[in-house]
C-alpha cells in the first residue's frame, strides 16, 4: 500500500513514551508499504536546526518527508497563551486548534493526488479536521489515549480552581469532538482493550481495534552490568505533568519514608527538562541524582536495583512500563501506571497506591535479590510475548491491508 502518514511530531531519535510508538510503529509498517509522511516539528523536542535537520535525516529512512510545519504555539509563550484563551470561545478544544494552520490541508491534497495514496493514518485526533481532505482513501485514526478521559481525570486532580474549570472545559469539548468526528473513520486503533472501552463509551459505532504499546527487544534486554545496592530510577520527560506530580509525591512523601529504614537508598531521575525544585534537589541531597536527558537510558535502568513509576495520572500505556519490563527489573508502581499493560501485582510488577505501600514493597524487594531477580525474568518475558514491536507492527499492517 501507500500510506500517507500524518504525526503531530518528528518521532527521531525515538527515546520515551509517544516517541517511541510512532517511530516504532512507522518503521514496522515501512517494512510492507511505502509511507509518504507529513509531520509537525515540537520546539520542545527538537529545539534547534541541528536537532530538527538529525531528526529529518533519521525519519527519513523509513519514508519520504513530504512536508514539515511549525506549530503556531510554538512562536512563543505569548502564542501558546492566547491560543489557550481563544480556546475557550471556540467549538473545537485546544486540543484540536493546536495542529490548525494554513497550508496542511492543500500539502494532504498534493500528496494523495499525486502518489494515488491508498490509505492515511491520522496519528492523532488533533488530526481530525483534515479528514475532509483525504475522502478519496481509507483513513485511520490513532488514539495514544483516549484524550477526553486523560483530560477530564487531569481536572479531577486538579487543585487550582481556575485550571481545574479549564481542563473540565477542555474534556468536555475533548468528548464531543470524539463523538462527532470517531465515527467517520473507517477504523479507530487504541493502545489497549481498557481505551478502546472507553473510546467506545463515547462513540459506540465506531470500529475499534487496539495495537497495543510494545518494545524493540533487541534494543530493550538485561545488559548484565553490576546492580548498584538499594538504588532506584526512573525515567520520563519532566515536561509532562503527570511525570513531574509522580516524582514531586514520590521524593517528598515515599523517599523520607524509606531512607529512614535503608539509610543508603537512592533514586535516579532521568527526563529532560526536570523542573528548578527538582534539580535543585537532586544538588542538595546525597539520595537523590537528576541527570536531565541521557542519549542511552539503558545502562542506567540495567544498574538500578527497582523501577519505580507512581504515576496516577494520565492515560493511554506507559512505555516507561514497558520497557522496565524489558530489561527484566523489578518494577514498583502505580495500578493506573500499568494501566492497558497484561501485568499481574506481586508475579512481575508490584502496585503500590500510598506512599506506605510504596515504601513497603521497596524495602522488601531491596531485602530479596531473588525476588527481584524472579520478577525481573517474568517480566521479561511477558514482554517478548505480547510487546515485541515487530509482531505487534505486522499485525497492523495485516489489519490495515484488510481494510482496501
Amino acid at each position: 500500500m501507500k500510506i500517507l502518514w500524518l504525526s503531530h511530531l518528528v518521532p527521531y531519535p525515538p527515546k520515551g513514551g509517544v516517541m517511541q510508538r510512532s517511530y516504532n510503529l512507522m518503521k514496522e509498517m515501512s517494512k510492507y508499504h511505502d509511507l509518504y509522511i507529513i509531520c509537525f516539528f515540537q520546539k520542545s523536542l527538537q529545539p534547534t536546526d541541528k536537532d530538527r535537520q538529525n531528526a529529518i535525516k533519521g525519519l527519513s529512512q523509513l519514508g519520504k518527508i513530504v512536508n514539515t510545519f511549525e506549530l503556531n504555539s510554538d512562536k512563543s509563550r505569548t502564542h501558546n497563551l492566547w491560543l489557550a484563551i481563544k480556546s475557550l470561545f471556540t467549538r473545537d478544544p485546544y486540543t484540536v486548534n493546536w495542529l490548525k494552520k494554513d497550508g496542511v490541508s492543500e500539502s494532504i491534497q498534493a500528496v494523495i493526488n499525486k502518489n494515488a495514496i491508498n490509505l492515511v493514518h491520522f496519528d492523532t485526533i488533533s488530526w481530525t479536521p483534515y479528514i475532509k481532505d483525504a475522502r478519496s482513501c481509507k483513513c485511520v485514526l490513532n488514539h495514544h489515549n483516549i484524550e477526553s478521559h486523560m483530560m477530564l481525570r487531569r481536572a479531577e486532580k486538579e487543585k487550582n480552581i481556575f485550571k481545574k474549570i479549564y481542563f473540565y472545559q477542555e474534556g468536555w469539548k475533548i468528548q464531543a469532538h470524539e463523538q462527532k468526528y470517531c465515527n467517520k473513520f473507517d477504523l479507530n486503533i487504541t493502545c489497549s482493550e481498557v481505551d478502546t472501552g472507553r473510546l467506545k463509551s463515547i462513540s459506540p459505532n465506531i470500529f475499534a481495534h487496539d495495537i497495543p504499546n510494545g518494545v524493540d527487544i533487541d534494543y530493550f534486554y538485561p545488559l548484565g552490568l553490576p546492580e548498584t545496592p538499594n538504588s532506584m530510577i526512573f525515567a520520563g520527560g519532566m515536561s509532562w505533568y503527570p511525570n513531574i506530580a509522580a516524582m514531586k509525591f514520590f521524593v517528598l512523601e515515599v523517599l523520607p519514608r524509606v531512607i529512614k529504614k535503608i539509610p543508603d537508598a537512592h533514586l535516579t531521575i532521568i527526563g529532560r527538562n526536570p523542573p528548578a525544585w527538582l534539580s535543585e534537589l537532586g544538588k542538595t541531597s546525597h539520595n537523590i541524582t537528576v541527570t536531565g536527558f541521557v542519549d542511552d537510558v539503558r545502562p542506567f535502568i540495567d544498574k538500578a536495583s527497582i523501577y519505580i513509576c507512581p504515576i496516577n495520572d494520565g492515560g493511554g500505556t506507559k512505555l516507561k512500563i514497558l520497557d522496565a519490563l524489558a530489561m527484566g527489573k523489578a518494577i514498583v508502581a502505580h495500578p493506573i501506571a500499568c494501566e492497558g499493560i497484561n501485568v499481574s501485582d506481586g508475579e512481575n510488577v508490584c502496585y503500590a497506591s500510598t506512599a506506605q505501600e510504596f515504601e513497603a514493597n521497596i524495602v522488601m524487594l531491596f531485602s530479596s535479590n531473588a525476588r527481584r531477580k524472579k520478577m525481573g525474568q517474568k517480566g521479561r518475558l511477558l514482554i517478548e510475548n505480547e510487546y515485541n514491536f515487530e509482531h505487534i507492527g505486522k499485525n497492523m499492517s495485516n489489519l490495515y491491508a484488510k481494510l482496501l
